[in-house]
């Protein structure tokens, strides 16, 4: 099963004390996700909290490919949009890979152009 990691939004950064923050392109897959729930039923997605480590991706793909979001394929399977591989697993770590990897691998409508 295809692993999808997301950032939780609502987090602090203390680079910017006092406020409260999204990772965008985190927002923009949930909002994707939202509007077609019955394609997530053979993607695993993983909400993660913003501080690292996050060791739920570590374990997956190592230390460091920890940017999100990062869409973790199937053990075994391969993409033309995959982005790199690590412990045996390929992953996407590009938003507009991971939108088309969503459609291609999961049955998400295309994107309008």
């Amino acid at each position: 099963m295809d692993t999808l990691f997301l950032v939780k939004p609502g987090f602090q950064d203390p680079a910017f004390p006092g406020k409260d923050f999204y990772c965008w392109h985190c927002a923009l897959i949930e909002g994707v996700l939202a509007s077609f729930p019955e394609r997530t039923a053979k993607l695993s997605v993983k909400r993660v909290a913003w501080p690292r480590p996050r060791s739920e991706v570590i374990d997956l793909v190592g230390e460091e490919h920890q940017s999100l979001p990062l869409l973790v394929l199937a053990e075994g399977s391969k993409s033309p949009d995959g982005t790199g591989r690590s412990q045996a697993r390929s992953f996407i770590a590009d938003k507009d890979a991971i939108l088309q990897a969503l459609t291609d691998r999961h049955g998400f409508p295309h994107p309008h152009p």
